[in-house]
């Protein structure tokens, strides 16, 4: 039996302090495991919730939801918490938890390496700097990287001022200027009623209608809030949402196509005759309110929640154009039809570069075992992990945001359970004191098979929908959410056979058997 002899400079390194990072370094904490790490590219924690203060920014679940279970809060002052509120909560966790002083901000990771002979992981930064650790958690969220190509050339003629989401330029003044936001998606809908009533003139470019239900963001009484510091009561309220939505997990894995086609039409049906009704209650034009309509299923596309968003057509200062954009010009914008547009600010509501997507994850940037390339893998046989988590040919290391991954009702509880695996199997490693900790080949296979046979009803819904949609990958796949309950997910999340991985013990860390304590 030997003994790896060369110490790296970490043994646990989390890769971003998101909703993820977060989770996983308080998780480690709780788990008895002080010797990690959290590398973080920007200069504090929130991930998402950090980047985007666009105006209206706020959460499309509720906030008894959209939290940690072990850091709950309980003093939301409305339903739906704003993106300040958000990462203010992301804030607080990190500090109770003691995650500042294993933070290190300012390090951007841009390739991963495995290192076989020293039986560890070289993570080259962008300032070409090489840390080393032991284990790998990959904390990279879902929504990579603001989409840079809109697929609309000229965008560099513009004269004017451009706006993104993430990159919002809270110091220029909207007053009085003509302004188009382009797409309608989570982010329009949220920015659109924000600045209305502050411009002179705002139109919308939209390509496919969205579902936008009304938003019932009411204020969170005070009697409720102190219920919920009664000890097991949030839990309570939390456990009984989750089996709520268990029977419809169960119906949309389980239900034979031949009984959930004619299911799902009808459903669709139903919702898209009160939906019209709705439109037709709420904006003043019926032109208007028939190009909102959308022609297909309210489950195809991310379901976006505002009270504001379609009565924002009723202000005289606001249109909805459905007119395909050719290109961007000097002046603005010119139509497919050869109007030009003239606008001071265009706002690109275009979406991210999702993780989901093969194309996201360049060749070289993550090299395994034996020269296994991430990229490469992902590009030849489509996304996919053992659990969401973990894939052969990658030892020590595991992803909390990755293919076919989420199935709670929010990120908080998704990364928590994703966390708690790859702490559960590094707690184990250690106290085999194995070197490399890898599933294997044979479980990565049987888990994919089982999702893809799970996923059938869900990928005929979205493919048989015929509209552009993150949740359906350019391979033609659904590996945005996991074909399963959250309370099936995280059982497993807590439970996976060990049998599954492959833990070296012929090559041993050196030091004292470690009995690391499991999980709370």
């Amino acid at each position: 039996m030997s003994t790896t002899t060369s110490q790296p400079d970490h043994e646990i390194v989390v890769i971003g302090a998101g909703p993820g990072g977060i989770a996983a370094g308080a998780l480690l904490k709780r788990a008895g495991i002080e010797e990690f790490t959290i590398l973080e590219r920007a200069g504090e924690v929130g991930g998402s919730w950090r980047e985007n203060t666009y105006p209206g920014i706020s959460v499309d679940v509720p906030a008894f939801a959209y939290q940690y279970s072990f850091a709950r809060k309980a003093d939301w002052p409305t339903l739906f918490p704003t993106g300040a509120e958000v990462q203010a909560y992301h804030q607080d966790v990190a500090r109770r938890y003691g995650l500042y002083r294993h933070l290190r901000f300012h390090t951007e990771v841009v390739r991963e390496v495995w290192d076989e002979t020293h039986r560890r992981w070289a993570l080259h930064t962008a300032d070409n700097e090489i840390i080393t650790a032991r284990f790998v958690i990959s904390a990279v969220g879902a929504f990579l990287r603001p989409k840079v190509d809109s697929g609309i050339k000229g965008l560099d003629d513009f004269a004017g001022v451009v706006q993104s989401p993430a990159t919002w330029d809270h110091a220029l003044d909207m007053a009085g200027k003509r302004v188009a936001v382009v797409g309608t998606g989570a982010s329009s809908v949220q920015i659109t009623p924000a600045i209305a009533p502050e411009v002179d003139h705002l139109d919308v470019f939209q390509r496919t209608p969205v579902w936008c239900v009304p938003k019932p963001n009411y204020p969170v009484p005070r009697w409720f809030q102190a219920a919920l510091r009664v000890p097991g009561v949030a839990a309570a309220q939390s456990g009984m949402i989750l089996l709520g939505l268990e029977p419809i997990a169960r119906l949309a894995t389980y239900l034979p196509l031949t009984v959930a086609k004619p299911l799902m039409a009808a459903f669709d049906a139903v919702a898209k005759r009160i939906y019209r009704a709705y439109l037709r209650r709420t904006v003043d034009d019926p032109a208007t309110a028939a190009a909102l309509t959308p022609g297909y299923g309210p489950m195809a596309k991310r379901l976006t929640l505002s009270t504001g968003y379609p009565a924002v057509f009723n202000r005289d200062n606001v249109r909805l154009v459905t007119d395909d954009i050719d290109q961007f010009i000097e002046q603005g914008i010119r139509t497919s039809d050869g109007t030009e547009h003239q606008y001071d600010v265009i706002v690109l509501a275009t979406g991210y570069e999702m993780h989901t997507e093969p194309e996201s994850y360049a060749e070289g940037t993550v090299v395994g075992r034996d020269g296994f390339d991430l990229g490469q893998f992902f590009g030849a046989n489509g996304v996919q992990a053992y659990e969401g988590v973990a894939i052969a040919g990658l030892p020590n290391r595991w992803m909390l945001v990755g293919p076919y991954s989420l199935s709670d009702i929010g990120w908080h509880g998704m990364v928590e359970t994703t966390a708690s695996h790859a702490i559960r199997a590094i707690a184990e490693a250690r106290r085999r004191r194995a070197s490399t900790v890898e599933v294997s080949e044979q479980a990565h296979a049987a888990y994919h098979a089982e999702v893809s046979k799970r996923g059938q009803v869900l990928r005929h819904y979205i493919e048989s929908q015929g509209v552009p949609t993150y949740y359906r990958n350019s391979h033609g796949d659904t590996p945005y959410f996991r074909p399963a309950g959250a309370l099936e997910t995280r059982w497993r999340g807590r439970h996976f056979p060990f049998a599954d991985y492959d833990f070296d013990a012929e090559h041993q860390v050196p030091g004292r058997r470690v009995d690391a304590p499991g999980l709370p």
